[in-house]
C-alpha cells in the first residue's frame, strides 16, 4: 500500500500554524496526467525568496509505502528551469520506517534555496516539488542493526 496523509491536527499546529482553515483547505499530492511519475506537493502558505536564501517549508504531509520502497523528492522541472530554484539537499529521500515516527508523525520538510538573482513569490496552493515512488533493492549478504526509526530527518546518521 502507499498513499499520501496529512499529519494530525496536532503536529499541525507545532510545525505550522494552529489554524483549523488552513488544515481543512491544503491539498494532497495529485498526479497531473495519468504518465505523470511525480506526484506534485502543493505549498500550504505564501512565501518569498529572497536570492541565495534558504527556507525550510513544511508540506503538512506524511507517507506510507512498502518496506521496499521509497519516495524521492525533487524539484519540478519546470520550478527548476524558470526560477532557478533548488532543493537543499538536492534530492529528499523518504524511507517507509519515516512514517509516523515518534518524534514527527513522519512529516516530511522540503528545504529550497533561490539559486537565482531575483526574488521569488509562490502562492499557497502553487508546486515547488514532487514525489516519485520507487521501489529499491538490498545486497543479498546486508548485516545491518534491526533497530527501529525514532526521529526524523538525519535520526539514522547518528
Amino acid at each position: 500500500m502507499r498513499k499520501f496523509e496529512k499529519i494530525s491536527y496536532d503536529q499541525f499546529k507545532k510545525d505550522v500554524v494552529d489554524d483549523m482553515n488552513i488544515y481543512n483547505a491544503y491539498k494532497l499530492p495529485i498526479r497531473k496526467t495519468k504518465n505523470s511519475a511525480g506526484y506534485d506537493f502543493f505549498l500550504i502558505n505564501d512565501i518569498v525568496l529572497k536570492p541565495n536564501e534558504v527556507l525550510k517549508i513544511p508540506t503538512g504531509l506524511k507517507v506510507i509505502m512498502n518496506e521496499d520502497e521509497m519516495l524521492m523528492i525533487i524539484v519540478r522541472s519546470g520550478v527548476g528551469f524558470k526560477y532557478n530554484l533548488r532543493l537543499t539537499n538536492q534530492v529528499g529521500i523518504i524511507e517507509s520506517d519515516y512514517y509516523n515516527n515518534i518524534s514527527n508523525e513522519g512529516h516530511m520538510w522540503i528545504s529550497v534555496q533561490n539559486h537565482g538573482d531575483k526574488e521569488l513569490k509562490f502562492e499557497k496552493g502553487n508546486s515547488l516539488c514532487q514525489g516519485i515512488f520507487v521501489k529499491f533493492l538490498a545486497v543479498d549478504n546486508e548485516e545491518f542493526v534491526d533497530t527501529k526509526r525514532t526521529g526524523g530527518i538525519g535520526s539514522t546518521g547518528k
